[in-house]
């Protein structure tokens, strides 16, 4: 498609011959031909100046017509009132239509033109104007077109990259948590019979039986996770109950910590992500108290009211995190993408997390 510039060119070389073919051979007085031009020849610069072309086009045509009655349609205004209908605000869209009845009814009257004509220039300038309404509702349908279209491209875009940020936190809670635990228990298994004789290996095996659990629990939770990046489907087949806090008494149970969990208040209906986040605010604060806390007893309130809280506290060392952890960040991301909050410092005895989200907000919550 040709650029502007060569449109304008082409546009105002055919206007000027249009306009200055005609008077040539015509006889008249000598100024009849710089005034052709001069109602031409600025068609040119019409994107630039569009009213003030316009302007000087009509009066150079006008003043052609009253002294000298050349037979040509008035080209150059012509292209001008469609050049301000298409590219000018609409205020002075609205100031030009009576001005260009005006001016041309004026050029009408004075050179007393024959009633034939009045209809003929009537209908070319109201087309010309329709026409250049016409595109400049064209440019802005197409403008908000493109707007739309950039501001869905950026809500997509958000959308992966909230998609990502889900993805990381869940693939840090996982391996952190369950790893961790896999570790702890293996560590504990070799020596988990000894003083027991009369249980036998009993304790020793259940030690272990806890690894395998938890390896194949994680594994299933890794599953689903990648086969969200590769956009494969979950097996039907496959039995991977989606975390959430209906699970969170299984989390509490196989932590390996002196864990017990409390659920005060009537439970109510919440998204699944919601519950997805507080599963993983209490993953990942059970195993921060078993890396860092050295506690004798942690506990796991859920407490149902006018918000959902989940308290996690331990009555182990305290004190403030240790820097350069990520593990606090994402539990507060996760419950601030969840319309909740996240409060975390050293409690009455030992460490707390307080996760709240507002349970009126929660079915519209994006997290």
């Amino acid at each position: 498609m040709p650029s502007p510039r060569i449109v304008d060119a082409l546009v105002a070389s055919a206007v000027v011959a249009a306009t200055v073919v005609p008077v040539l051979p015509s006889p008249g007085p000598w100024w009849s031909a710089p005034l052709a031009l001069l109602a031409s020849v600025p068609v040119v610069w019409r994107r630039r100046a569009p009213v003030a072309v316009t302007l000087v086009v009509g009066a150079a045509m006008s003043a052609l017509v009253l002294w000298h009655k050349p037979l040509l349609l008035p080209w150059g205004p012509l292209v001008g009132v469609y050049t301000v209908a298409a590219l000018s605000r609409p205020l002075v869209r609205l100031v030009s239509l009576p001005v260009t009845v005006a001016a041309v009814s004026l050029s009408l009257v004075l050179p007393r033109e024959s009633a034939d004509v009045y209809p003929l220039m009537g209908t070319a300038f109201l087309a010309a104007f329709a026409l250049g309404a016409a595109e400049h509702a064209r440019r802005s349908q197409a403008a908000e077109h493109a707007e739309r279209a950039r501001r869905l491209e950026q809500e997509r875009t958000a959308a992966v990259l909230r998609e990502r940020a889900r993805i990381a936190r869940d693939m840090h809670d996982i391996v952190t948590h369950s790893v961790g635990l896999m570790v702890v228990q293996a560590e504990a298994g070799p020596f988990a019979g000894r003083g027991a004789a009369d249980r036998g290996d009993d304790a020793r095996t259940e030690a272990f039986d806890r690894i395998a659990d938890t390896g194949r629990a994680a594994l299933a939770q890794l599953r689903a996770l990648l086969g969200v990046l590769r956009d494969v489907p979950a097996d039907p087949s496959a039995d991977v109950l989606q975390p959430g806090l209906a699970t969170l008494a299984d989390l509490v149970r196989s932590s390996g910590l002196p864990a017990r969990l409390a659920v005060e208040g009537e439970p109510r209906g919440i998204p699944p992500e919601v519950g997805v986040a507080a599963y993983r605010i209490v993953q990942e604060a059970l195993t921060n108290v078993r890396k860092h806390a050295a506690a004798s007893a942690v506990s796991v309130r859920v407490r149902w009211g006018g918000d959902l809280e989940i308290e996690i506290s331990d009555d182990g060392r305290g004190g403030p995190p240790r820097p350069g952890g990520l593990g606090i960040v994402g539990m507060r991301e996760r419950a601030t993408t969840c319309g909740g909050t996240l409060r975390t410092g050293p409690g009455p005895r030992g460490f707390t997390v307080l996760a709240r989200f507002p349970v009126d907000a929660v079915g519209d919550a994006a997290c």
